[in-house]
């Protein structure tokens, strides 16, 4: 799958998207080295901390469907002008399970940028600071 694919398909996902409160609909794709991908898209809630962005939805369902590993990049499409870079929750969730994990995050038109999430989480937190 290429990038371009990845992003159209986090592009698709905002589709999906439950947004009464910020009317902002994020999508997200996260393709395994198996060729799997894991969709996913933003949830809110009227208690506003229960809200789940789609990056995370993304990763919950590849977890739960038992791929833990083998993450190679990871869509993130959201509705403005800007690049949709993950927030600070979702790195540090991604990290856990893909410190090298490439991110690509769109605009509203499909275009992207790309980074390591190495280098959107410089000195994380992960499994091995716990020992």
């Amino acid at each position: 799958m290429t990038d371009q694919e990845l992003v159209r398909l986090a592009l698709d996902m905002r589709n999906y998207s439950y947004v009464p409160y910020s009317r902002f609909p994020v999508g997200a794709a996260l393709l395994c080295a198996d060729g799997r991908v894991f969709t996913g898209c933003n949830v809110e809630n009227a208690a506003y901390g229960s809200t789940i962005c789609a990056e995370r939805t993304a990763l919950l369902k590849a977890v739960s469907e038992g791929c833990r590993t083998g993450w190679v990049a990871l869509a993130v499409a959201g509705s403005g002008e800007d690049f949709c870079w993950p927030c600070g929750a979702c790195r540090q969730m991604l990290y856990e399970f893909a410190p090298g994990l490439r991110v690509l995050a769109a605009r509203a038109d499909g275009t992207f940028r790309q980074a390591t999430l190495s280098e959107l989480l410089p000195h994380a937190f992960g499994p091995e600071s716990l020992e």
